[in-house]
């Protein structure tokens, strides 16, 4: 790694919320901290079927909760995701798969693209509630977070390829080995060890173990 410079991988899903608010704040964070920020684009809905882990909204106490301090969360961090009274349902009835297998072609092939593209995921998700797994929308998508058509298209393609399913699976495991159970996951390389923080009310807490 870079002389000084603690690396920090954020394994996220475009469907988790929470990953789009740590996404934001370590975006900023990287400018203003002597991080080496790594996105790393994972599966969820794998994470959660190999560690037997529940949506946290099928506790409808917490699915309660979880609506208002959302709310809060994006005021706070001044990210435009909207909560609709749907919105459990809206997640229930999604699956990011091919949204993440197009954002990891896109990884392998135009690095330079993975944040803006992320980006738009999660403002056409959670911002405009509008549909991510279709491959209209996912180019749409892409346009918005200015890939050319061209680009796109190859990117579209390789979705079904071994190489891609490979990549996200690996990278999935990845995570799995680090210790996580949801998402988003952060995890900091510091003092030849790995520091994994779940969630993105944890930053404070990274930032202090990391010396920041």
């Amino acid at each position: 790694a870079d002389m000084g410079r603690t690396p920090v991988e954020l394994f996220y899903d475009v469907i988790s919320p929470y990953s789009w608010l740590a996404f934001e704040a370590l975006c900023r964070y990287r400018h203003i901290w002597n991080i080496d920020l790594r996105f790393r684009p994972a599966f969820l809905g794998g994470i959660m079927q190999q560690t037997g882990n529940k949506p946290p909204a099928m506790l409808p106490k917490r699915g309660e909760y979880l609506l208002k301090d959302m709310k809060r969360m994006a005021k706070y961090y001044q990210v435009p995701l909207r909560m609709s009274a749907n919105a459990f349902q809206h997640i229930m009835g999604t699956s990011s798969l091919t949204a993440m297998r197009f954002i990891t072609a896109i990884d392998m092939t135009n690095p330079q693209y993975l944040e803006p593209l992320s980006r738009e995921f999660w403002m056409r998700f959670w911002s405009q509630h509008e549909d991510i797994t279709q491959p209209e929308n996912i180019l749409a998508v892409a346009q918005q977070a200015g890939l050319s058509a061209e680009l796109s298209q190859k990117a579209l393609e390789m979705i079904s390829s071994p190489t891609v399913k490979d990549r996200l699976k690996d990278t999935t495991a990845e995570a799995l080995k680090y210790g996580a159970f949801g998402m988003p996951a952060v995890v900091a390389h510091y003092d030849g060890k790995p520091h994994l923080f779940f969630g993105s009310d944890r930053l404070e807490l990274l930032g202090s173990i990391i010396g920041e």
